[in-house]
C-alpha cells in the first residue's frame, strides 16, 4: 500500500503535465522530430496511448495489448483510464500475468515512460516542461536499476554523457540516451 501512496501522485502529475502538452497542438506541430529518433510528434503521441492503454490493461490483471502505432488524438483520457485501474491496491500486488514483472515494476516503467516521453514532446514542441524533484530522483533511482535490461530490449539507447550535477531529470535523460540539450 505504501507503494501505491508513493507512486500514484507521481504518475498523476506526469500524466496530467504530459496530457497537458497534446492539447491544441496544429497538424504542422504534429510533423515536427523529437529527441525520440524513430518518432516524430505524432508517432510518440500514438506511442503514448498505446502505452497508456497496455498499462491500464496488466494493472487491471489483463495482457500486454498488441503495439497500436495509430494516432487517435486522445492520450489525457487513456491516461485518466490508466490512472483508474492502477487506483485499485490490488493493482499493485504479485507478478503481472501479461508481462511477467512484478507490478511496482511496471508501475515505474509508465511513469518513466510519462516523464521521458513528456519532455521529448515539450522539448519538439517549445513547450515549457516541469518534472518535480521527487519524480525525477524516483525514475532516475529505478532507469539506473533497469538500464542494462532496457538497452537490450530496444526501450533505451546507448547513455548520454551527463554531468554529475547536472538536473536530476537531466541525468535521468542521460541514462536513458537523450541529450538533455537536445533542440
Amino acid at each position: 500500500m505504501g507503494r501505491m501512496n508513493e507512486m500514484l501522485p507521481m504518475m498523476r502529475r506526469a500524466a496530467e503535465r504530459t496530457g497537458a502538452l497534446t492539447r491544441g497542438l496544429s497538424e504542422e506541430q504534429l510533423a515536427l522530430p523529437t529527441p525520440c529518433e524513430s518518432y516524430d510528434v505524432r508517432a510518440l503521441i500514438a506511442h503514448l496511448e498505446w502505452a497508456a492503454e497496455n498499462f491500464a490493461s496488466v494493472a487491471s490483471g489483463g495482457q500486454m495489448i498488441p503495439r497500436d502505432e495509430e494516432y487517435h488524438g486522445d492520450f489525457p483520457e487513456r491516461a485518466a483510464r490508466m490512472l483508474t485501474a492502477w487506483e485499485r491496491p490490488e493493482a499493485w500486488e504479485g507478478v503481472s500475468p501479461g508481462m511477467g514483472l512484478p507490478m511496482p515494476v511496471l508501475a515505474n516503467m509508465a511513469l518513466v515512460d510519462m516523464v521521458a516521453h513528456g519532455w521529448d514532446l515539450a522539448v519538439a514542441t517549445g513547450q515549457d516542461y516541469e518534472v518535480d524533484e521527487e519524480t525525477a530522483a524516483v525514475s532516475l533511482a529505478f532507469t539506473e536499476k533497469m538500464a542494462p535490461m532496457g538497452r537490450q530490449r530496444g526501450a533505451f539507447g546507448d547513455p548520454v554523457e551527463v554531468p554529475e550535477d547536472a538536473a536530476t531529470l537531466h541525468r535521468l535523460l542521460g541514462v536513458i540516451g537523450r541529450d538533455p540539450s537536445w533542440r
